[in-house]
């Protein structure tokens, strides 16, 4: 049986569950490979039956094999018995209670005929830690925006806007390997970069600007995530100072964070950091990243967990000077039992560009 769902089943049965109905794609897919949409799988008692329609049926027959132990169905061909027949011999079932809506819980304690508990991100929280396949994965995915960003920054011009530049980094890395963009491309001039999360606007690039990067690609699945600076002629002092700072605390935390460490503490202590450099944190210092680029455990002081071996996190600390400028240096790091290794490798050097 697939060790993922082997995996799942022995949870289940701690949890006193018969089965569950596994309605994120994401989790679907983490479970069973197929990348499908509005599509439902369900771990019952006797089988593993994953239900979904025309648009991907093909494409999941072609896929599943003897081996993986999951039966296909088109939700077109089920009969009301075919659905109440699943939960034979089970009682109590699992949903995962943010994927579904109240309409939706009703209609299967209708057609299931079972009690339904919440599973509070199981699945999730299994995602955090990778396996070795996972991790191969993401490190392609970094390699090739490590590629992207030398790229751009050899190829950004005075008089660019900033779509052109994102649209140039996009397709990079569509052209050397990438499933795709694992979000969209930030690309963030003179004051816009005091956004943290601006888009891509026409505005051109011009001598004296600062350009925050903030991209990632996805490879046979798994995201990458990585932001740089670079700067148009002479570097102004004040950018320096932040620059040197973000980079700092960028630093200190993957010296901090490795198996077993905390990470509430471990913010804490950079957020003290910015509080008598007088700056204000924007955001979390960092999250996870796999199937989705965002994805548990985030980097935030409010988060009281325990870093495992094998997660893979972004720390991505940043400072903001409103309707001014914005720095944020970000990378993806694998957590090892000694610490944090950089699977993004980009310089962090000044970079400044000419042309």
């Amino acid at each position: 049986m697939n060790a993922r769902i082997k995996w799942l089943r022995n949870q289940l049965s701690s949890l006193k569950l018969d089965g569950i109905i596994v309605s994120n794609p994401v989790n679907i897919r983490y479970l069973t490979g197929l990348n499908v949409e509005d599509s439902i799988f369900i771990i019952a008692p006797k089988e593993n039956t994953l239900i979904t329609d025309g648009r991907y049926i093909e494409y999941v027959n072609r896929s599943l094999t003897i081996s993986d132990e999951i039966v296909a169905c088109n939700i077109k061909n089920l009969s009301k018995y075919d659905f109440e027949c699943m939960f034979v011999m089970g009682e109590n079932i699992g949903i995962e209670e943010k994927f579904i809506t109240y309409e939706t819980y009703k209609t299967y304690l209708q057609t299931y005929q079972v009690d339904l508990s919440e599973t509070e991100g199981i699945i999730e929280n299994q995602r955090i830690v990778k396996d070795e396949e996972e991790i191969e994965c993401i490190k392609k995915a970094c390699e090739i925006t490590d590629k992207a960003f030398k790229y751009i920054s050899q190829n950004i011009r005075k008089g660019m806007t900033e779509k052109q530049i994102a649209f140039e980094i996009e397709k990079f890395m569509l052209e050397n390997g990438a499933d795709g963009r694992a979000f969209d491309t930030i690309v963030a001039s003179g004051r816009n970069s005091a956004m943290p999360h601006a888009t891509p606007t026409d505005r051109k690039i011009v001598h004296g600007d600062i350009i925050q990067l903030d991209m990632g690609c996805k490879y046979n699945g798994y995201a990458s995530d990585m932001s740089r600076v670079v700067f148009v002629g002479e570097i102004d002092e004040e950018y320096k100072k932040a620059y040197d700072f973000v980079l700092a605390q960028q630093r200190t935390m993957a010296n901090t964070l490795k198996d077993g460490a905390n990470i509430k503490q471990a913010v804490k202590d950079r957020e003290t950091e910015y509080k008598l450099k007088g700056y204000e944190v924007m955001h979390s210092f960092g999250h996870g990243v796999g199937l989705l680029v965002h994805e548990a455990p985030a980097l935030r002081s409010q988060v009281d967990c325990i870093l495992k071996e094998n997660s893979v996190i972004t720390i991505e600390p940043g400072v903001y000077v409103p309707n001014s400028f914005g720095i944020r240096i970000e990378d993806t790091y694998h957590v090892t039992k000694n610490g944090c290794v950089a699977l993004t490798n980009s310089t962090k050097n000044y970079l400044e560009i000419r042309n």
